[in-house]
């Protein structure tokens, strides 16, 4: 059964949201500066790589979708009309949301103070409540065995 708080933010708004809070704790407590903002060569790249990182592994999840010409809205995943389990989906099955954690890590990187690191958690919890979860329970009701089989063999996140 759907709660009321289900699929009412897209997961692009939940990131953002975990990136201004980022920010916000990164400013009200200087203290826990780690390195300097956006320092070469860890700060910069590392963030850099981090985000790039995520970015391809959620465009390739993405690209899975688009092949298996099936929704990646993730407002209505009840219009799902294939289960992917091809590329990506073999390794995760959340490439997207796992992805956009890693742009997040790397925006704590590039932050470079501690606090914006304990929000990582609550962007994972958020996801997992708000989305992940409801979109399992819609995919087991849609797919069946072969989801049961799917989600057996491959990992939520990694």
């Amino acid at each position: 059964m759907a709660r009321w708080y289900e699929h009412k933010l897209p997961p692009p708004v939940i990131d953002a949201a975990c990136a201004g809070l980022m920010w916000w704790l990164a400013q009200l407590v200087p203290g826990l500066q780690l390195w300097p903002r956006g320092a070469w060569p860890f700060g910069l790249g590392a963030a850099l790589g981090l985000a790039l990182a995520g970015s391809v592994i959620a465009l390739a999840g993405l690209v899975e979708f688009r092949r298996a010409r099936t929704t990646f809205n993730p407002l209505d995943p009840a219009r799902a009309s294939a289960l992917v389990t091809t590329g990506i989906y073999r390794v995760t099955r959340n490439p997207m949301y796992l992805g956009m954690l890693l742009v997040l890590l790397g925006w704590a990187v590039w932050l470079g103070n501690a606090a914006p690191f304990g929000v990582l958690p609550l962007s994972v919890l958020l996801l997992n409540q708000l989305q992940i979860r409801p979109e399992e329970r819609i995919l087991r009701e849609r797919f069946g065995a072969h989801y049961a089989q799917y989600a057996g063999r491959v990992r939520r996140w990694v």
